[in-house]
C-alpha cells in the first residue's frame, strides 16, 4: 500500500533529522528498522528506500565514505515547519502518535473532524506513481447531479485542512483543481499520460491564494494588522510571499504578492477590525463593498 510505504519513508527521514550532522551507520539504521517494524531490513531495501525518498520528497540520503555513515545534508532545514515536506512529516508523525496513544490518552486529545476526502488519497498516489489517468464522478457545490471527468493526476495539494487533486482535465483542456471530498467515485484507468517535465505544484500556486488557479498576474497587496493579531499573522503568514514592511507599538504593516480572489477576501474579512487593507485601491474598495454588504444583514 502506498500509504504504508509513505509512512516508512517518512519514518526514515525522521531518523536522519533526529540524527543531525552525525548521521547513522548502516547497522544503526537496520537495527532501528527491525525494532520499529519487527522485520529484517537489508542493505538493498535501504538503498531502494533511499532512492524512493529522493524521488518522492527530493531529500537525498548521502553516505560519508570516510566514516561510512549516512546523513541528510542540512537536516535542520528539512525540519523547518514552513516547508511543505515538514508539514507532511509532522502530519504523519502526529497521526502515528495519536494511533499509539489512543488508549493511554483517551479523553485527553481533541482533533477536528476534517472533510479531507482522504478516502481517495492512496488511489491517487498509486495513479500518480504510474502516470495513469483517472475517471472521477465529481459533484460541484450547487450542482444537482455529479459529472464524470477524466483527469491526468499531476499532483495533490492540501489547503485549509482539505485535500485537492490538481490535474489536467481532458474535457476542459487545461489544469483544474478538484476537492477530494467532492469526488463520489474514482477509477484508475489503464491509459497512461505523459507528465509535463516542468510541472511544479508549488510554482503553479505561487501567486494564488488557497486553491484558486487564476490567469491574473500576482499583485502586491499591503495590509496593516493591529494589536496581538499582528503577532498571530507574523507567526502564521497569510501567504508564502508575506513580508513585514514596518512595525510599531500599535500595528505591523505586511505585504503579500498574490492574485486577489474570493478566498483572499474571506481570509482578510475573517480577521475583522484587526486588519486594514492599505493598497492597491481596488482591493481596498472591494473590501469596503463586502463589508457594506455584510452590514446590511444586521440592519
Amino acid at each position: 500500500m502506498v500509504a504504508e510505504l509513505l509512512n516508512k519513508y517518512i519514518w526514515l527521514v525522521q531518523k536522519f533529522i533526529t540524527a543531525g550532522d552525525a548521521g547513522l551507520s548502516l547497522d544503526e539504521i537496520l537495527n532501528a528498522w527491525t525494532r520499529k517494524f519487527g522485520t529484517e531490513y537489508s542493505r538493498r531495501s535501504f538503498n531502494n528506500h533511499r532512492e524512493a525518498v529522493a524521488n518522492v520528497f527530493g531529500i537525498e540520503i548521502e553516505c560519508n565514505r570516510s566514516t561510512r555513515r549516512y546523513f541528510v545534508r542540512n537536516s535542520a532545514d528539512i525540519a523547518d515547519r514552513d516547508t511543505g515536506i515538514a508539514w507532511l512529516i509532522d502530519t504523519f508523525t502526529v497521526n502515528n502518535l495519536l494511533s499509539l496513544s489512543k488508549e493511554r490518552l483517551s479523553g485527553r486529545i481533541s482533533v477536528e473532524d476534517i472533510p479531507s476526502g482522504k478516502k481517495y488519497l492512496t488511489s491517487l498516489m498509486n495513479a500518480m506513481q504510474e502516470n495513469h489517468a483517472v475517471e472521477i464522478t465529481y459533484r460541484k457545490y450547487g450542482a444537482s447531479e455529479p459529472e464524470t471527468r477524466r483527469v491526468h493526476p499531476y499532483g495533490i495539494k492540501e489547503s485549509a485542512h482539505r485535500w485537492y487533486l490538481v490535474g489536467w482535465s481532458e474535457k476542459h483542456g487545461q489544469c483544474r483543481v478538484f476537492a477530494l471530498d467532492r469526488i463520489e467515485t474514482l477509477k484508475i484507468m489503464p491509459e497512461n499520460f505523459t507528465m509535463p517535465g516542468d510541472f511544479d505544484i508549488d510554482a503553479l500556486f505561487a501567486t494564488s491564494f488557497g486553491t484558486y488557479l487564476s490567469d491574473l498576474p500576482g499583485r502586491k497587496i499591503v495590509f496593516r494588522a493591529f494589536g496581538t493579531e499582528a503577532f498571530y499573522i507574523k507567526d502564521l503568514p497569510l501567504h508564502r510571499s508575506q513580508t513585514v514592511i514596518k512595525e510599531d507599538e500599535k500595528s505591523t504593516t505586511f505585504s503579500i504578492f498574490a492574485s486577489p480572489n474570493k478566498s483572499l477576501y474571506l481570509e482578510l474579512l475573517g480577521h475583522g477590525p484587526n486588519i486594514e487593507v492599505i493598497e492597491p485601491e481596488d482591493v481596498r474598495a472591494e473590501m469596503k463593498a463586502l463589508i457594506s454588504e455584510m452590514e446590511k444583514l444586521y440592519i
